[in-house]
């Protein structure tokens, strides 16, 4: 009996989709089975209480009738009580404790996703299939790359929290640390007539100098937004060598300038971030930055005055947001001659 176009359709539908459906349910622990008050009935939460968290994990409100929780879900959400239980996570911080578990691995999550179409596309494409697979089993490139990333993130998740532990401070959380932000100058009128292409490019480009530069210079990258990037140091000359080195790494004809703005002083380190007024002013040094200079306040100005190899010089005072007689000192190395300021910018 001859097939209509539309059972053709139908079953290369059906095909197609049981992969997708085994990769949801190897993703998410299972299958979409529960309702979110059902899960919070399952997980011991308020209902509240769950809608809160699952909003500070990055995740859309759910429809009071769609069942799209999974054991996988009930699991993790138990685990998270077993924390607070144990005393590892303070109560009433369980939100802030999943923001600061999400974004990163939101992040990490749409990087990868171009993975996993491409092991999609693999399959599709006539990957060799695994001995005793049956119709409708994850397919074989998925199942292995999946495999990998576990072991990859897992070692590399391993070897953060030992770096982590190193630099902790012995007093808590509060420590004295540079920061520093570098920016990218003129970067919305640079990008305007760039393609999708083009932009990703210089994106990239441009978080893969800042990694390597902070990271060989013994800081760290606290985030990136687009057109800057956010650093410690808790020496202040690696702090100013970072500063230095990245207009020079970055330098090239087709790219905007960057400019740099460092302070010192006592941080909050929480979550993965830094807090403090002194963030606030290394952002506000860098907004009066020339491109590709290196600007840092009073603070660690006089740290480094005790480094013979920089040179620090003030400039004009300025009144910028938050701070109304703000002193910038422009940093440079003894040993390279540099471009001076105008005459009319300097303090006298």
């Amino acid at each position: 009996m001859c097939r209509t176009l539309g059972e053709v359709h139908d079953e290369d539908r059906t095909r197609r989709t049981r992969p997708a459906a085994e990769l949801d349910r190897l993703l998410l622990g299972g299958r979409r089975q529960y309702t979110r008050a059902q899960v919070a009935q399952l997980s011991g939460m308020p209902p509240d209480g769950f809608r809160q968290l699952w909003h500070a994990l990055g995740f859309p409100e759910a429809a009071e009738d769609d069942a799209v929780f999974t054991d996988g879900d009930v699991a993790a959400l138990h685990a998270l009580a077993d924390l607070v239980d144990a005393g590892f996570v303070v109560p009433g911080t369980e939100a802030s404790f999943a923001r600061a578990l999400a974004q990163p691995l939101a992040r990490l999550a749409d990087w990868q996703t171009a993975l996993l179409t491409g092991a999609l596309a693999r399959d599709r494409d006539g990957g060799p299939a695994r001995p005793g697979s049956a119709p409708g089993d994850v397919p074989p490139a998925v199942d292995a790359l999946l495999s990998l990333l576990r072991e990859v993130q897992d070692h590399v998740w391993r070897r953060h929290l030992a770096a982590a532990a190193e630099r902790a401070p012995a007093g808590g959380e509060e420590r004295e640390l540079a920061v520093g932000f570098a920016d990218l100058v003129g970067y919305t009128t640079r990008t305007r007539g760039m393609s999708g292409a083009e932009l990703a490019v210089m994106v990239e480009d441009f978080e893969a100098t800042a990694a390597e530069v902070v990271a060989r210079g013994g800081g760290r990258v606290v985030k990136t937004v687009g057109d800057g990037v956010l650093f410690t140091a808790a020496d202040p000359a690696a702090a100013a060598e970072i500063g230095l080195s990245l207009p020079e790494r970055w330098g090239a004809v087709d790219r905007p300038p960057l400019r740099v703005g460092l302070a010192h002083g006592r941080v909050l380190t929480r979550l993965g971030d830094v807090y403090s007024s002194v963030v606030n002013l290394a952002s506000r040094l860098t907004t009066v930055a020339r491109a590709g200079s290196v600007l840092v306040d009073r603070e660690l100005a006089a740290r480094l005055r005790q480094h013979p190899d920089y040179r620090i010089e003030p400039l004009q005072r300025r009144s910028v947001r938050g701070f109304d007689d703000l002193q910038p000192w422009l940093v440079s190395r003894c040993s390279v001659a540099e471009e001076l300021p105008d005459p009319a910018e300097r303090s006298g």
